[in-house]
């Protein structure tokens, strides 16, 4: 596995051999829709062609787990001031 470009702590571009005949059909199907993928174990991925920003923004709406989380964060009217911030992190 190649890391060709790395978009956050956990995300790689992967470069696949055109011998994966397997693997490039489901990329080309990925071209035009959407593709859940189902491990053996239960796992599900999502394989979808990310040159679009507006197909991008799509799939992180479907992200059930990640929309709760935003939906969670944007109730919290809790805050904590910046100097009690600096006190816990041990910063002047």
């Amino acid at each position: 596995m190649k890391q060709l470009v790395q978009y956050g702590k956990n995300m790689k571009t992967v470069s696949i051999s055109k011998r994966l005949k397997g693997i490039n059909e489901l990329l080309r199907k990925a071209c035009r829709e959407n593709i859940v993928i189902r491990s053996h174990y239960g796992t599900e991925f999502i394989l979808a062609e990310i040159d679009d920003f507006n197909r991008e923004i799509e799939l992180t709406r479907q992200n059930k787990r990640l929309m709760r989380f935003l939906e969670r964060r944007a109730k919290q009217t809790k805050t904590i001031p910046l100097d009690e911030v600096k006190v816990r992190l041990g910063v002047k």
